[in-house]
């Protein structure tokens, strides 16, 4: 499984980036984050130890359902739909739906940060 580099920087600086290269006047480079966040406080938040964890149970176990990912790790379904729902919105795990159910996946376990 790849890596996803991370960023670090200020909202405004995000903003910027971002139009920038919706304008065309930057192209980001094949090495440059894809996610970002705007503090090291909000990113320890988002990959805490206990969420690299289920990121890496997610790769290892590939649960069928978030049910069966409660099961595995003995969380509770609500707060660990909450925490993959937060995942997710970063790009660091999809949410697939299959049938009536919703199956967790892991995009990476490593992550690269990049603080700008």
């Amino acid at each position: 499984m790849k890596s996803i580099v991370i960023g670090i920087m200020p909202q405004e600086k995000i903003r910027k980036r971002v139009l920038a290269i919706a304008r065309g006047d930057y192209k980001p480079k094949s090495g440059d984050p894809k996610i970002w966040f705007t503090s090291m406080k909000s990113l320890a938040e988002v990959l805490s130890d206990d969420n690299r964890a289920l990121l890496r149970v997610i790769a290892e176990t590939a649960p069928e359902s978030i049910s069966a990912l409660a099961l595995t790790t003995g969380r509770k379904p609500g707060n660990l739909s909450r925490t993959l729902k937060t995942m997710s919105n970063y790009g660091i795990v999809d949410l697939k739906r299959e049938r009536n159910l919703v199956r967790p996946v892991a995009k990476a376990t490593e992550f690269r940060i990049v603080a700008a």
